[in-house]
């Protein structure tokens, strides 16, 4: 009998042995090709020598230093690595262990900012419906994942939502792309406006959006906009690039594609590509010397953060990024993976979206493709296809909820940026054999 705690207690899973490049084998000797990187973090794919190497060294050195102590190399070197490509005027970098953990510091320190420019009443956070931000409670009410957060909705800090920039469900016919992202971008000022400039301290928003929508990129002009009404309101603009960040879209950064810089940004999953437990919550020198110039404390914290081992391998991974050229691999195939996922699916009665950035892919799941009609929650499209997959030895994300916490359904891909031409056939012959089994 097992003692380990899983996330749901009537699974039956089987051991991981061992992985390979994109791919993952259990102890039965079953291969899996990693389609979607875990939860778009095994980037790298599995087995890379150079950060393997990279966290061997680092622990020959030393594992652990409590940074009210020490500073270390590796956390210096990867801090003057992201500020050196970061975008705007983002200046720092406060290391955590996770994307939850690096929301959660954003939050505070948003707030922790305005006490120290003497704005006391800024409190409030707007962020968007379907959007995800991690489990723990201020991620988590930032957040707005229905199903998640309804059970622990009494202990959260107050938040309100607005509409997602999802061109697919939400622009009406005759409507331009440019009106509609004007349109529900216009709605964070209408909020600000309601709940009064002087009390909200931050918008929220994954600039792609992972788990929750599958994969959606926003409208061009969407961002421009949001950046310019909070600087209108001195709101502080908190981008979120935890699953979407660290090259998955294309860009080290994936704001940059949208031509805006955010105030505050949230790293984790691809800095580690699973290596290492490690993510980054970056801010720009105005809000950091913010902090300098006034209490000099930061009143956050927990006992990993800035782990050496774990910066290491994050600074292995980051440069690995880049010094591979995976920038223009991850562009080139993904437009491959996508135009191979249109050929097969682009027609297909239920499967009504193929959306995405780089290697960081969407397709949603309907019943119907002409009326968008979804499937109803009670056939569990999502639950079957996860189980599909997999024993077709594919791993990838579905999800459901895709439209408003209860109803839709959506497959997520985000494979290593090391797939291959013949392992863009595979991914989407296993996959098109699963829903040919489900639906």
């Amino acid at each position: 009998m097992s003692h380990v705690f899983p996330r749901h207690t009537k699974s039956n899973l089987p051991t991981i042995a061992s992985g390979q490049g994109c791919y993952l084998i259990d102890s039965t000797g079953k291969q899996y090709f990693d389609g979607s990187g875990g939860a778009a973090v095994s980037c790298l794919g599995h087995g890379d020598k150079v950060v393997t190497e990279a966290i061997k060294s680092q622990l020959d050195k030393v594992a652990y230093a409590h940074t009210s102590f020490f500073t270390s190399e590796p956390a210096e070197q990867l801090a003057d690595f992201l500020i050196d490509h970061a975008p705007g005027d983002l200046d720092r970098v406060y290391f955590v262990s996770g994307g939850s953990e690096a929301v959660e510091a954003s939050l505070k320190l948003a707030r922790q900012y305005f006490l120290e420019i003497g704005q006391a009443s800024r409190h409030r956070v707007i962020a968007r419906r379907q959007s995800y931000h991690g489990n723990t409670l201020g991620a988590l009410a930032a957040g707005g994942n229905l199903w998640r957060r309804e059970p622990f909705s009494p202990l959260m800090i107050e938040t309100s939502h607005i509409s997602p920039c999802y061109e697919y469900r939400g622009r009406t016919e005759g409507e331009s792309a440019t009106d509609y992202g004007l349109r529900v971008a216009n709605e964070l000022e209408a909020e600000i406006l309601r709940l009064g400039p002087e009390s909200v301290m931050a918008f929220v928003a994954e600039p792609v959006v992972g788990a929750t929508l599958g994969a959606v990129p926003p409208v061009e002009g969407y961002f421009k906009r949001i950046r310019k009404i909070c600087d209108q309101y001195g709101i502080l603009l908190i981008l979120d690039e935890v699953m979407c960040g660290m090259g998955r879209t294309g860009t080290l950064y994936a704001c940059e594609q949208d031509g805006i810089a955010p105030d505050i940004m949230t790293i984790a999953k691809g800095l580690g590509a699973g290596y290492q437990p490690i993510g980054a919550m970056l801010c720009t020198s105005g809000i950091y010397d913010a902090i300098e110039n006034g209490s000099g404390f930061f009143q956050h914290g927990h006992t990993y953060i800035g782990h050496p081992t774990a910066c290491a391998a994050g600074l292995a991974v980051a440069t690995s990024i880049v010094d591979r050229d995976l920038l223009s691999a991850v562009n080139s195939m993904g437009e491959k993976l996508k135009a191979e996922l249109n050929r097969q699916f682009g027609q297909h009665p239920h499967i009504s979206d193929i959306r995405g950035r780089g290697l960081f892919l969407g397709l949603e799941i309907v019943e119907d493709r002409g009326s968008k009609k979804p499937f109803s929650p009670d056939r569990q499209i999502n639950k079957k296809l996860k189980k599909a997959t997999f024993d077709a030895g594919l791993i990838c994300y579905p999800m459901g909820g895709t439209i408003d916490g209860q109803n839709g359904d959506h497959i997520l891909l985000a494979p290593p940026f090391i797939i291959s031409d013949s392992q863009i056939d595979e991914v989407v012959g296993k996959l098109n054999n699963a829903i040919k089994d489900v639906l």
